[in-house]
Formats: structure tokens, sequence, C-alpha cells
């Protein structure tokens, strides 16, 4: 399987469609959700996750 991102790139993307996406419009635990979208490894998914906090907090902390 060949993925076009390099996964700096991807966990990136995933951070950021966690950060603006609502928990209703995906089923189950986040770390496989990010997973079934986006071609990361569990550490990636994990950072990925990590990184959405920290933006949805910085979003947070603008209202």
């Amino acid at each position: 399987m060949q993925h076009d991102l390099d996964p700096s790139e991807a966990v990136t993307l995933a951070a950021h469609w966690l950060a603006t996406t609502p928990h209703e419009q995906f089923e189950g635990p986040v770390i496989p959700a990010i997973r079934k979208r986006f071609p990361l490894t569990v550490a990636e998914a994990c950072e990925a996750a990590a990184m959405a906090g920290k933006i949805r907090g910085a979003q947070n902390a603008k209202l």
C-alpha cells in the first residue's frame, strides 16, 4: 500500500481533522477513527490526538 503523504504531514492533517470534527461524527474510540481515515501508526495517531487537543485549546483561548 502506497501513501502520498509523509508521516509528519499526515499527523498534522489528522490533528486538524480531529480538532474540527465534532466527536458525534465518528463512532468509537478516537485513535481507531484517526487510523481509519489517515495512514498512521498507533504512535502517530496518538501524536495527532495530542496535537488536536492543543489546536482546540488555542481556538478556545481566542474566544
